[in-house]
C-alpha cells in the first residue's frame, strides 16, 4: 500500500495500538517517532522519464501536491489500514471526498440510490447532481433489503449509505443492503464518519468505497478541514484519483499533519465519547421536557439489536432528541447551554449542540425534514470528553429554560 516502512510489529496488533504506529517514511535507518511534515509541494527528477512516470497514479513518485505528499500519504495509509481497504485518497474537506467519488463515478443518466436521512451537505449535493447533471436519485429507508432490490434498475451505479445516520443516529443494515447491491453490480458507498473504523468497517460488510470527514472524529481537535476516501478495490482507487488530482480536492500537508497528530488518540476519545453520550442519552429519555431521544444504545431504539451487530463496541458520540417544546424550545435549550457549545460540526473534544433543521439539515423542505425523522425541536448533541456530571449540570439547566 505504500513505500513506507512502519513498524514491523505493528502489522499483528489490533487497531487501537496499529492507530499509534502508522506508516511513516524511514530517514537513514531511523523510523521518526513524531510525523514529519512534508509542506514542499513541489518535487525535482533528474530525467524526464522519471518525472513523466510520477503522473501515473497514485502510488508514483511525489511531483506535485494536487497529486501527492508525503504526509498525505502516510494519513492515506493510516486510514486504509484501519479501513482495511488497499489505498485511500485525502481530500480538503469530507464534501470534498464525497464530491470527489460520487463526480468519478456517475455520469448523466446513471441513477443512485441513497438513505433518506442524509447528512444535508450531501442531501443537497445529489439534489444538485439530479438537477444539473440529470442523475436520478432514489431514497430508501436504510433498514430494508427489499426496498432496494425494488428500487434498482438497469441504469443504477452507485448505492450511498451513512453507517449511523445524521443526525437521527439510525444505523443501517450495512450487509443486507450492500449484499443487494454487489448482487446487482452496483457500487456500494459508506460514509463512517459517525462510527469511525474502531466502532465499524464497512469494507469488512462489502462496500466498495468507505468515505469521513476526518475534520470529525479522526482529527478530534476542531483545528482542521479534511477528508477520506477509502477504497477496497486498487483499480477504483486508481479511477478515483485520476479524477480527484484534476478536480483540485486534494489535502493540505498541513490538515494531514493535525489529523495524523488526532488519530493516535481516537481510541481513547471514541471510548469517553461512546460512554458519556450513552449516559446523557439514559438521563435524556426520563427528563419530561424531552419527547424522544434518538441513541442506537437505548434499548427502545428502533435500530438497537442491529447496533449490537453491526457497532459491537460502542454505538457512538452522538445523539438526538426532541423537545416537547418545538422549534421555540430547541432555540432556548441551545441557547441556553454554557459548558457545552452552540456550533456545528461534531467528533472533537467538546460537547455541541446543534438545532439541525435550521442549520445542517436547513436545505431540506418540510416534508424533507419529517421524511428523514428530524422534527422542529430536534436537537443534536456531539457529545465531547467532559465529565459525564458536569455536562449533564449544564444539559440539565438549559432544558430548564426551554421547558
Amino acid at each position: 500500500m505504500s513505500e513506507f516502512p512502519r513498524n514491523p510489529a505493528a502489522d499483528a496488533l489490533r487497531p487501537e495500538s496499529r492507530i499509534v504506529h502508522p506508516p511513516l517514511a524511514g530517514l537513514g535507518g531511523a523510523r521518526p517517532m513524531g510525523i514529519p511534515l512534508h509542506q514542499g509541494h513541489l518535487y525535482a527528477f533528474e530525467t524526464s522519464e522519471a518525472l513523466t512516470a510520477s503522473f501515473t497514479g497514485p502510488d508514483g513518485a511525489f511531483v506535485y501536491n494536487r497529486y501527492g505528499n508525503p504526509t498525505v500519504r502516510s494519513l492515506e495509509d493510516a486510514v486504509a489500514d484501519l479501513e482495511g481497504g488497499t489505498g485511500a485518497l485525502a481530500t480538503a474537506s469530507g464534501m470534498g471526498a464525497i464530491s470527489t467519488v460520487l463526480l468519478a463515478l456517475l455520469r448523466s443518466g446513471d441513477h443512485l440510490i441513497a438513505q433518506r436521512s442524509l447528512y444535508g451537505g450531501t442531501f443537497a449535493l445529489l439534489a444538485d447532481l439530479a438537477q444539473r447533471w440529470g442523475v436520478e436519485v432514489t431514497h430508501v429507508s436504510g433498514s430494508d433489503p427489499d426496498e432496494v432490490a425494488a428500487a434498482l434498475r438497469p441504469t443504477t451505479r452507485l448505492l450511498h449509505l451513512e453507517t449511523v445516520s445524521n443526525p437521527t443516529t439510525r444505523v443501517t443494515d450495512l450487509p443486507g443492503l450492500i449484499a443487494v447491491a454487489k448482487r446487482a453490480g452496483v457500487l456500494s458507498v459508506v460514509d463512517n464518519t459517525f462510527a469511525t473504523p474502531l466502532l465499524c468497517r464497512p469494507i469488512e460488510h462489502g462496500a466498495d468505497v468507505v468515505v469521513h470527514s476526518a475534520t470529525k472524529y479522526l482529527g478530534g481537535h476542531s483545528d482542521v478541514l479534511a477528508g477520506i476516501a477509502v477504497f477496497a478495490d486498487p483499480e477504483l482507487h486508481r479511477k478515483v484519483w485520476h479524477h480527484g488530482t484534476e478536480l483540485g480536492a486534494s489535502a493540505d500537508p498541513f490538515a494531514a499533519w493535525l489529523t495524523l497528530r488526532g488519530l493516535q488518540t481516537l481510541a481513547l476519545r471514541v471510548r469517553r465519547h461512546c460512554d458519556t453520550a450513552l449516559d446523557l442519552a439514559t438521563r435524556l429519555a426520563s427528563h419530561p421536557a424531552v419527547d424522544a431521544v434518538h441513541y442506537p444504545g437505548l434499548p427502545d431504539h428502533p435500530d438497537h439489536e442491529l447496533a449490537r451487530r453491526l457497532l459491537p463496541d460502542g454505538h457512538g458520540g452522538v445523539l438526538a432528541f426532541d423537545l416537547a417544546g418545538g422549534r421555540e424550545a430547541a432555540r432556548a435549550f441551545t441557547e441556553s447551554v454554557r459548558l457545552a457549545a452552540l456550533a456545528p460540526s461534531l467528533g472533537g473534544v467538546h460537547t455541541l449542540v446543534v438545532h439541525p433543521a435550521s442549520t445542517s439539515h436547513r436545505q431540506l423542505s418540510d416534508g424533507e425534514l419529517a421524511a428523514a425523522g428530524i422534527g422542529p425541536g430536534t436537537v443534536r448533541v456531539s457529545v465531547g470528553i467532559e465529565h459525564p456530571e458536569d455536562l449533564w449540570a449544564d444539559v440539565e439547566q438549559a432544558l430548564a429554560k426551554a421547558g
